[in-house]
């Protein structure tokens, strides 16, 4: 776990322009100790061969984001899992470049369970959207936990057809996680945090940009012992997961369809290259559960190693008296502005945005706030009111 008097720097240097996770962990390696990196900054560079545009922002750090992080991480529903934590999930750590820092929003532990990457179209057909909720539905009660990108299409269904059992999903976001997208699934994440977890490598206040979202990708089949395609192009984002999880080492399953349905050549040509092709739930489960057994027998260790971790911080809270000052969680200044708006009648998220002045992902991530806090709650037509 990082050091408290470490973190702020770690933060810092995961938000520097020019860095990646590459460049992140050559850094770490190369420095040691990431204070030194902002104290030393023409060191660093020189013995990290930095780039000058990197250099200058290594001298200039944005503290301010930092704060808004550490005050963000006050909430109980939130965590930043590090390389080097127990929590980080065992499979990410194998791939190439694994993600240095992982934000969650939900149950810290949902990443260590045996996980299946299911993804798809984004505007699927009928009977892909049946597949995909279907096959989540009855692979999570297998005791799988299925991961997805919380996009619209496939990767909403499967999500959905885990919920409505009450299994365990995740959803990894190419945004930070103060913001949702797509804004209609705010509702969505809500329930996925519950259950499951939202995970983002990508700092608070980074927005939904394109590039975002093949590294994604890497995180949903590094974190997967496999990864499952219903109904993909041959040109998608998709089959960029599918050829990821192939270089990974993961098991690829590809569910065929009508040759008439350009959305079933992406399944084909992954069939041709090598994936399982998939009929049943079965297909599935009898390829997976050799490794579904070991990993879950790490993860009952990891876990009982991180409840011994939480009853000892638990204790030292005590000790230093920080209980007492328990009490209800402060509401942002965005949050505020959204209740005064629901004051008076219930209102849908672009009534909210019209009355409010604020942008749809802070509308979208505040209400997704107010919601766990119990402050408001969801009626019919999408719109939302005060809990009283």
């Amino acid at each position: 776990m990082i050091e408290q008097t470490e973190l702020k720097y770690w933060l810092a240097l995961h938000a520097t322009v020019g860095i990646g996770a590459v460049s992140f962990l050559k850094i770490r390696q190369c420095m040691g100790s990431l204070q030194d990196v902002f104290d030393r900054p023409e060191y660093t560079a020189l013995q990290c061969g930095l780039s000058t545009k990197v250099r200058k922002a290594l001298q200039k750090p944005d503290w301010q984001r930092v704060d808004k992080t550490l005050e963000w991480l006050e909430n109980d529903y939130n965590h930043l899992i590090c390389l080097e934590d127990i929590e980080y999930p065992p499979l990410l750590k194998e791939i190439s470049n694994p993600p240095p820092l992982l934000f969650l929003h939900g149950n810290r532990t949902s990443l260590l369970a045996p996980q299946l990457g299911v993804v798809g179209s984004r505007n699927p057909s009928h009977s892909g959207r049946a597949l995909a909720t279907d096959f989540a539905d009855q692979l999570s009660q297998q005791g799988l936990t299925i991961t997805s990108g919380l996009a619209l299409g496939i990767d909403a269904c499967a999500h959905q057809g885990v919920l409505k059992n009450g299994g365990k999903t995740v959803a990894v976001v190419g945004t930070g996680l103060d913001r949702v997208y797509p804004a209609e699934h705010h509702g969505l994440a809500h329930r996925i945090a519950e259950e499951g977890a939202l995970v983002s490598e990508f700092p608070l206040g980074s927005g939904p940009l394109a590039s975002h979202f093949p590294q994604r990708n890497r995180i949903i089949s590094g974190m997967s012992l496999g990864v499952l395609v219903v109904e993909a192009a041959v040109k998608s984002g998709s089959l960029i997961t599918a050829r990821l999880g192939m270089e990974q080492g993961r098991e690829i399953f590809a569910i065929p369809g009508a040759l008439a349905n350009p959305l079933s050549r992406g399944c084909h040509a992954l069939i041709r290259q090598g994936a399982k092709l998939v009929e049943s739930v079965e297909d599935i489960v009898e390829e997976l559960m050799p490794l579904v057994g070991a990993l879950s027998a790490d993860l009952v260790k990891q876990v009982d190693q991180i409840d011994q971790i939480d009853q000892v911080e638990e204790v030292e809270e005590v000790e230093k008296g920080s209980l007492d000052s328990l009490g209800d969680s402060e509401v942002s200044a965005e949050g505020e502005v959204l209740l005064n708006c629901l004051a008076k009648q219930p209102l849908s998220v672009d009534e909210l945005v019209t009355n409010s002045g604020l942008t749809t992902e802070n509308v979208s991530s505040s209400l997704l706030m107010l919601e766990i806090e119990g402050r408001i709650c969801a009626v019919g037509g999408g719109r939302y009111r005060l809990v009283y």
